[in-house]
């Protein structure tokens, strides 16, 4: 089927550029759509199958296709310009970030608490120093609030990946664990202040020549004040919510729910000048499975499972279309390869400052600094948003440092399963933390 789809979609892409000559905004999207999905799915069957992330797979094949230009050929220059497969994908991360939400249990997490505080605050800490250094050294001219941006898409962690690792190693029950996955979802929580933060700061420099001190502590207000007060309201809100609507007997009413409680957090983050994934993600966390048991009752599945195959097809147009945006022309340059090999050092040595927070005797250090390293969807959510705003009339993450960024998500990625595995196979075999 794969192989049947590498060649009847090219053929398809020849024929329908030609045919509708760029003016067809509705098939033009529908080709851009079946690109994309096809492609994502190629890429992350491929990788799969080698013991890879599925997401990897999606990044990589969108990169192949968004640079194919590189060959002479541009049938597909048109999906980096299509508006509409853009929102399609701002939408699959929205939903991205709710589905981690909602896989995030925040009682495990409390009863690992202050270890996993520990250690999510400095594998924040460091990477930011770290990447916030590198940009200063390599980018002098790119200023503080590009470098600082640049820093704060190094401090994200890739939950689930990790966390694929150890399930299929049998060690998510281990303490080490639980550290592990505990720490990576307050490391999200810090990433999202940390990225409203900076975000704000920005948009207030881009309106004005400075921000002030005042300025900085209402966009650090906001965030913190947004993720704290949400969980709040939902917890209150969400289970009455949801007992009302279960009264209904119209279809699909636990999934409709379920929306627009993502869309509505979401659509409230942004009007206080937040990210929209930021408002998607609380809503997540506030969602229990106890909220919609009485549509479980009557024989509906659970929210997760509904929203399954929506993300299923919205989230892999995402990840190509991060991977389109990377340009391997500019990334050919060798101030940006020497930005991605530093940034890189950067990245994995700033998650391995983790080992410092863990203070109780028996544990693995190495094992839970190695798995805080990947970067995953997060980073490349962070290093999407920097592509888009502008400073001075200037994208922030300009094209080049884009592509570096990829390159630094993608290898940080890549090797954190394998070194995984090693580290918690040989620290099995000596039964004693390193």
């Amino acid at each position: 089927m794969w192989l049947a789809a590498a060649v009847v979609v090219p053929v398809l892409v020849s024929g329908c550029t030609k045919s509708h000559g760029g003016h067809d905004a509705v098939g033009s999207t529908l080709l851009a759509l079946l690109v994309a999905l096809v492609a994502a799915k190629l890429g992350g069957e491929i990788f799969v199958r080698i013991g890879q992330p599925a997401v990897l797979g999606e990044l990589v094949l969108g990169i192949a296709v968004g640079n194919i230009v590189l060959l002479g050929y541009h049938g597909l220059s048109f999906l980096e310009t299509d508006h509409y497969i853009q929102m399609l994908a701002e939408l699959g991360v929205i939903l991205l970030l709710f589905q981690v939400g909602l896989e995030s249990d925040i009682k495990e997490t409390l009863n690992v608490g202050v270890p996993s505080l520990i250690v999510a605050t400095l594998g924040v800490i460091a990477p930011i120093a770290l990447g916030w250094g590198v940009a200063a050294i390599l980018l002098p001219k790119a200023g503080v609030y590009v470098h600082a941006f640049i820093g704060a898409t190094l401090c994200a962690t890739s939950v689930g990946i990790t966390a694929r690792v150890l399930r299929d190693l049998g060690r998510t029950r281990t303490a080490e664990a639980r550290i592990i996955l505990g720490a990576a979802v307050i490391d999200d929580v810090m990433g999202l202040v940390i990225l409203a933060i900076v975000q704000g700061a920005i948009a207030a420099a881009e309106s004005s020549s400075s921000i002030s001190v005042m300025s900085f502590v209402l966009v650090t207000s906001k965030a913190i004040a947004f993720l704290l007060a949400a969980p709040f309201v939902g917890y209150y809100l969400a289970p009455r919510v949801f007992q009302f609507v279960a009264r209904f007997k119209a279809d699909d009413l636990s999934l409709v729910t379920g929306l627009a409680t993502c869309f509505g957090f979401a659509y409230v983050a942004s009007l206080v000048g937040l990210a929209p994934i930021v408002g998607g993600f609380a809503a997540g966390l506030v969602l229990e499975e106890a909220h919609w048991r009485d549509f479980s009752r009557r024989g509906e599945r659970s929210l997760g499972d509904l929203i399954a195959p929506i993300a299923g097809f919205l989230v892999p147009v995402f990840f190509f279309r991060m991977g389109t945006g990377v340009s391997l022309a500019k990334l050919a340059h060798p101030q940006a390869l020497v930005l991605a090999a530093a940034l890189t050092v950067a990245a994995v040595a700033g998650k391995q400052v983790c080992c410092l927070g863990v203070f109780r005797k028996g544990l693995d250090r190495l094992s839970i600094g190695i798995g805080m390293i990947p970067r995953g969807e997060v980073g490349l959510i962070f290093a999407g948003i920097g592509a888009k705003l502008t400073l001075h009339n200037q994208p922030v993450i300009e094209p080049a440092v884009f592509s570096a960024l990829v390159i630094v998500i993608t290898i940080s990625t890549i090797v954190t399963p394998p070194l995984l595995k090693w580290s918690l196979s040989r620290s099995r075999k000596k039964g004693v933390a390193v």
